[in-house]
């Protein structure tokens, strides 16, 4: 194994954050009425965790575009053209109501692990991604899940 660096794990560590607090939030009703008078409805539930679901999804596209780069030719057009999909999954299928929403993003999430590990398998990311990445989806998965149930 592979150790995570430090600097990757707090930073991905801390990116959680917003998925646990709407999971918290929604599970704790007094919890979500102080987040709503104190920082409004768009930082608690199912709105916090959609919002940010959806930057974050951007973000991953951006991550497997600077993998793709580390290769040309064939494995590179590839790449890029697989790197656009989580971005473009987040703009086109969460839209709709909270439940089908962060459904989608459940699936958007589990699909950017796929790529993830392509990527990996490749030798583009780094000997630990596939450590941390699997961390990350499963709190964030399991974090929206909350909502969905």
């Amino acid at each position: 194994m592979n150790r995570i660096p430090a600097a990757a794990l707090g930073l991905g560590l801390a990116g959680l954050i917003p998925f646990l607090w709407g999971a918290l939030t929604l599970v704790l009703p007094a919890l979500g009425q102080w987040g709503m008078s104190t920082l409004g409805p768009r930082f608690v539930g199912p709105y916090v965790q959609l919002a940010y679901g959806s930057v974050i999804l951007a973000f991953m596209s951006g991550v497997l575009w600077g993998f793709a780069t580390k290769t040309d030719g064939p494995v590179a057009a590839t790449g890029y053209a697989l790197s656009v999909i989580p971005a473009l999954w987040a703009f086109l299928f969460t839209g709709g109501g909270p439940v089908s929403a962060a459904m989608y993003l459940m699936i958007g999430f589990v699909g950017v692990l796929g790529l993830d590990w392509l990527f990996w398998k490749q030798g583009l990311a780094p000997a630990w991604w596939m450590q941390l990445r699997v961390l990350l989806t499963v709190v964030v998965v399991a974090c929206l899940a909350v909502g969905v149930l």
